[in-house]
Protein backbone atom coordinates (compact mmCIF):
# COMPACT_ATOMS: atom_id res chain seq x y z
CA UNK A 1 0.00 0.00 0.00
CA UNK A 2 1.02 3.57 -0.91
CA UNK A 3 0.12 6.89 -0.43
CA UNK A 4 -0.83 9.08 2.76
CA UNK A 5 -5.02 7.79 2.61
CA UNK A 6 -4.09 4.33 2.74
CA UNK A 7 -1.67 4.85 5.42
CA UNK A 8 -4.10 7.01 7.40
CA UNK A 9 -6.59 4.18 7.10
CA UNK A 10 -4.57 1.24 8.31
CA UNK A 11 -3.20 3.24 11.16
CA UNK A 12 -7.41 4.03 11.97
CA UNK A 13 -8.58 0.65 11.15
CA UNK A 14 -5.78 -1.59 11.40
CA UNK A 15 -6.17 -5.10 10.68
CA UNK A 16 -10.25 -4.38 10.18
CA UNK A 17 -9.43 -2.86 6.77
CA UNK A 18 -7.70 -5.04 3.63
CA UNK A 19 -5.94 -1.95 1.52
CA UNK A 20 -4.81 -3.02 -1.96
CA UNK A 21 -3.27 -1.10 -4.32
CA UNK A 22 -4.36 -1.56 -8.42
CA UNK A 23 -3.28 1.13 -11.22
CA UNK A 24 -2.16 3.72 -8.80
CA UNK A 25 -5.63 3.46 -7.38
CA UNK A 26 -6.10 2.48 -3.63
CA UNK A 27 -9.05 -0.06 -3.03
CA UNK A 28 -10.11 -0.48 0.91
CA UNK A 29 -12.14 -3.09 2.18
CA UNK A 30 -14.44 -3.55 5.02
CA UNK A 31 -16.59 -5.52 7.20
CA UNK A 32 -20.36 -3.92 6.78
CA UNK A 33 -20.33 -2.96 10.56
CA UNK A 34 -17.08 -0.34 9.91
CA UNK A 35 -18.45 0.35 6.54
CA UNK A 36 -20.08 4.14 7.69
CA UNK A 37 -17.20 4.50 10.23
CA UNK A 38 -15.02 4.12 7.04
CA UNK A 39 -16.94 6.70 4.59
CA UNK A 40 -16.65 9.33 7.34
CA UNK A 41 -13.47 8.83 8.11
CA UNK A 42 -12.14 9.29 4.25
CA UNK A 43 -14.33 12.35 3.98
CA UNK A 44 -14.00 13.93 7.01
CA UNK A 45 -10.48 13.28 7.70
CA UNK A 46 -8.93 12.35 4.65
CA UNK A 47 -10.89 15.26 2.12
CA UNK A 48 -12.28 13.04 -0.40
CA UNK A 49 -15.40 15.03 -0.15
CA UNK A 50 -16.81 13.92 -3.92
CA UNK A 51 -19.05 11.29 -3.84
CA UNK A 52 -18.98 9.66 -7.11
CA UNK A 53 -20.91 6.37 -7.00
CA UNK A 54 -22.22 3.57 -5.70
CA UNK A 55 -23.32 0.31 -6.66
CA UNK A 56 -23.86 -3.10 -6.33
CA UNK A 57 -21.78 -6.60 -7.86
CA UNK A 58 -23.42 -9.61 -7.46
CA UNK A 59 -20.66 -12.32 -5.98
CA UNK A 60 -22.15 -15.51 -5.64
CA UNK A 61 -22.71 -18.12 -4.16
CA UNK A 62 -22.54 -16.24 -1.25
CA UNK A 63 -22.20 -12.40 -0.96
CA UNK A 64 -23.16 -9.13 -2.77
CA UNK A 65 -20.32 -6.24 -3.12
CA UNK A 66 -21.37 -2.76 -2.11
CA UNK A 67 -19.14 -0.20 -4.12
CA UNK A 68 -18.59 2.96 -3.49
CA UNK A 69 -16.27 5.74 -5.37
CA UNK A 70 -14.91 8.84 -4.07
CA UNK A 71 -12.94 11.53 -5.19
CA UNK A 72 -10.47 14.17 -2.98
CA UNK A 73 -10.43 17.15 -5.34
CA UNK A 74 -7.81 19.24 -3.91
CA UNK A 75 -5.11 16.01 -3.94
CA UNK A 76 -6.51 14.82 -7.38
CA UNK A 77 -7.03 11.05 -5.26
CA UNK A 78 -9.45 8.67 -5.58
CA UNK A 79 -10.48 5.86 -3.45
CA UNK A 80 -12.61 2.54 -4.19
CA UNK A 81 -14.33 1.51 -0.62
CA UNK A 82 -15.78 -1.79 -0.71
CA UNK A 83 -18.23 -4.05 1.82
CA UNK A 84 -19.53 -6.78 1.22
CA UNK A 85 -23.27 -8.14 2.64
CA UNK A 86 -24.49 -12.04 2.88
CA UNK A 87 -26.79 -13.25 0.21
CA UNK A 88 -29.58 -14.49 2.62
CA UNK A 89 -29.58 -10.94 4.57
CA UNK A 90 -28.28 -8.08 2.57
CA UNK A 91 -28.62 -5.18 5.08
CA UNK A 92 -26.15 -2.38 5.24
CA UNK A 93 -26.68 0.59 7.28
CA UNK A 94 -27.45 4.18 4.59
CA UNK A 95 -24.78 6.20 3.76
CA UNK A 96 -26.74 8.69 2.98
CA UNK A 97 -25.80 10.84 6.15
CA UNK A 98 -22.28 10.49 5.31
CA UNK A 99 -22.72 11.49 1.49
CA UNK A 100 -26.43 12.86 0.48
CA UNK A 101 -25.43 11.63 -3.24
CA UNK A 102 -25.89 8.13 -2.02
CA UNK A 103 -29.83 8.37 -1.80
CA UNK A 104 -30.53 7.57 -5.53
CA UNK A 105 -27.26 5.18 -5.84
CA UNK A 106 -28.64 3.13 -3.21
CA UNK A 107 -32.41 3.11 -4.11
CA UNK A 108 -31.10 2.15 -7.70
CA UNK A 109 -29.14 -0.87 -5.93
CA UNK A 110 -31.82 -1.73 -3.26
CA UNK A 111 -34.22 -2.30 -6.64
CA UNK A 112 -31.92 -3.97 -9.21
CA UNK A 113 -29.91 -6.58 -6.00
CA UNK A 114 -32.25 -6.50 -3.21
CA UNK A 115 -29.63 -4.77 -1.32
CA UNK A 116 -31.62 -3.59 1.80
CA UNK A 117 -29.79 0.28 2.89
CA UNK A 118 -31.18 0.63 6.70
CA UNK A 119 -32.35 3.95 8.01
CA UNK A 120 -32.94 4.95 3.95
CA UNK A 121 -34.71 8.18 4.01
CA UNK A 122 -36.76 6.80 1.15
CA UNK A 123 -35.92 3.40 -0.04
CA UNK A 124 -38.53 3.01 -2.71
CA UNK A 125 -38.28 1.95 -6.35
CA UNK A 126 -36.21 4.20 -8.69
CA UNK A 127 -36.57 2.84 -12.17
CA UNK A 128 -38.68 -0.09 -12.82
CA UNK A 129 -42.44 -0.08 -13.44
CA UNK A 130 -44.38 -0.55 -10.29
CA UNK A 131 -45.16 -4.22 -9.71
CA UNK A 132 -41.50 -5.45 -11.21
CA UNK A 133 -41.08 -8.29 -9.33
CA UNK A 134 -37.55 -9.50 -9.25
CA UNK A 135 -33.99 -7.71 -8.94
CA UNK A 136 -32.33 -7.90 -12.53
CA UNK A 137 -29.50 -7.59 -11.92
CA UNK A 138 -28.81 -10.34 -10.02
CA UNK A 139 -27.07 -13.25 -11.64
CA UNK A 140 -29.73 -15.85 -10.76
CA UNK A 141 -32.15 -13.47 -12.45
CA UNK A 142 -33.93 -15.20 -15.23
CA UNK A 143 -34.29 -13.24 -18.38
CA UNK A 144 -37.70 -14.41 -19.45
CA UNK A 145 -37.79 -11.95 -22.42
CA UNK A 146 -34.89 -13.68 -24.39
CA UNK A 147 -37.10 -16.47 -24.10
CA UNK A 148 -40.27 -15.25 -25.33
CA UNK A 149 -38.90 -13.05 -27.78
CA UNK A 150 -36.81 -15.22 -30.85
CA UNK A 151 -32.93 -14.92 -30.48
CA UNK A 152 -31.71 -12.65 -33.11
CA UNK A 153 -29.37 -15.73 -34.08
CA UNK A 154 -31.94 -18.15 -34.22
CA UNK A 155 -31.31 -18.71 -38.30
CA UNK A 156 -27.97 -19.76 -38.47
CA UNK A 157 -26.41 -20.47 -41.95
CA UNK A 158 -27.64 -23.52 -43.53
CA UNK A 159 -30.66 -23.42 -41.69
CA UNK A 160 -32.96 -22.66 -44.27
CA UNK A 161 -31.93 -26.14 -46.36
CA UNK A 162 -29.92 -24.53 -48.49
CA UNK A 163 -26.02 -24.61 -48.03
CA UNK A 164 -24.09 -26.17 -45.54
CA UNK A 165 -24.82 -27.98 -42.50
CA UNK A 166 -26.86 -25.70 -39.16
CA UNK A 167 -24.59 -25.17 -36.15
CA UNK A 168 -25.42 -26.73 -32.77
CA UNK A 169 -28.35 -24.45 -31.48
CA UNK A 170 -27.72 -22.35 -28.30
CA UNK A 171 -30.18 -20.66 -26.00
CA UNK A 172 -28.83 -16.68 -25.38
CA UNK A 173 -27.22 -16.12 -22.35
CA UNK A 174 -29.20 -15.69 -19.22
CA UNK A 175 -31.33 -18.01 -20.38
CA UNK A 176 -31.90 -21.38 -18.10
CA UNK A 177 -31.17 -24.73 -20.58
CA UNK A 178 -34.93 -26.38 -19.01
CA UNK A 179 -36.44 -22.91 -20.67
CA UNK A 180 -37.37 -22.53 -24.77
CA UNK A 181 -39.02 -23.98 -27.00
CA UNK A 182 -39.27 -27.94 -27.16
CA UNK A 183 -36.28 -29.29 -29.82
CA UNK A 184 -38.66 -30.68 -32.82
Amino acid sequence: MTGPAADRVAERFGERAQITESYGDTTIDVAPADWIELLTHVRDDLGHTFFDWLTGVDDPPESFQIVVHVYNPEAGRRLLLRTRVPREDPHLPTAVGVYRGANWHERETYEMFGVIFDGHPHLVPLLLPDGFEGHPLRKDFILAARVAKPWPGAKEPGESGHGSPSRRKTLPPGVPADWGPPDA
